[in-house]
């Protein structure tokens, strides 16, 4: 007798598991570092941040701004700043009840997945320190190979924002079909769960079968409220 397919869990990150947006925390800790100027970068990390609270984020000119500062540092030193990055910030904003949660879906059997509008070059270390091995992200474009590579600054692909996550976490589900060619099901959109803080995230909290909204914005916390969706918070004792 096959086994039933596994639930689809998905997580958006930023202000969801997290206690703040780890896009925005990267640009402070730059600051931190002395690696860009403080006022400058500091006032254009906060408009970029104004708009993605609006729904109106030029994703393509943040992944640009995000990337621009640490574009010329080699595989091995980015990876070293990005480590420390996750050590000394993200880490301390990785929410208890955040944690547990994941841990709930990864122990009961669930396909647990990080889809979030954050670079992937930002959250692949963050989804790991989570425990979720899949993590859709904004893709980045390189060029070079191997230790030679280098991001250009550019995004890859769709980017995972807004209606791009439908897309991505879609051609994410087709790939997973046909690597699988037969045996027992795959989860899917048929019996999937997603919790999100974020209006931006409708389309696919429109999409899913049980959406929570987590923290909400206000808008997203409206929507919630007219649909009877769950609200529930991740902060706090």
């Amino acid at each position: 007798m096959a086994r039933p397919a596994p639930r689809l869990a998905l997580f958006d990150l930023d202000n969801t598991l997290l206690a703040g947006d780890s896009d925005h925390a990267w640009g402070e800790f730059l600051i931190s570092r002395g690696i860009v100027d403080e006022t400058e970068h500091r006032a254009k990390n906060d408009a970029f941040y104004e708009q993605y609270v609006r729904g109106e984020l030029d994703i393509h000119g943040y992944v640009a701004f995000t990337l621009e500062p640490i574009l010329s540092l080699a595989p091995a030193a980015l990876n070293t700043l990005r480590q420390e990055f996750v050590t000394s910030e993200v880490a301390a904003i990785m929410l208890p009840k955040a944690i547990a949660l994941v841990n709930s879906h990864r122990d009961a059997g669930d396909l647990c997945v990080i889809i979030t509008a954050t670079n992937e070059f930002i959250t692949q270390p963050i989804a790991a320190a989570f425990g979720v091995e899949h993590l859709i992200a904004t893709g980045l474009e390189q060029t070079g190979e191997g230790t030679e590579q280098r991001y250009t600054g550019a995004i890859k692909g769709t980017p995972c924002y807004q209606h791009g996550k439908i897309t991505k976490l879609n051609a994410w589900l087709d790939a997973r079909t046909a690597e699988a060619a037969g045996g027992d099901p795959l989860a899917s959109l048929a019996d999937s769960i997603l919790y999100s803080d974020s209006f931006n995230d409708l389309p696919l909290l429109n999409a899913v079968t049980t959406a929570v909204a987590v923290d909400p914005d206000p808008r997203l916390e409206a929507e919630a409220v007219a649909r009877g969706w769950e609200i529930r918070s991740l902060r706090g004792a």
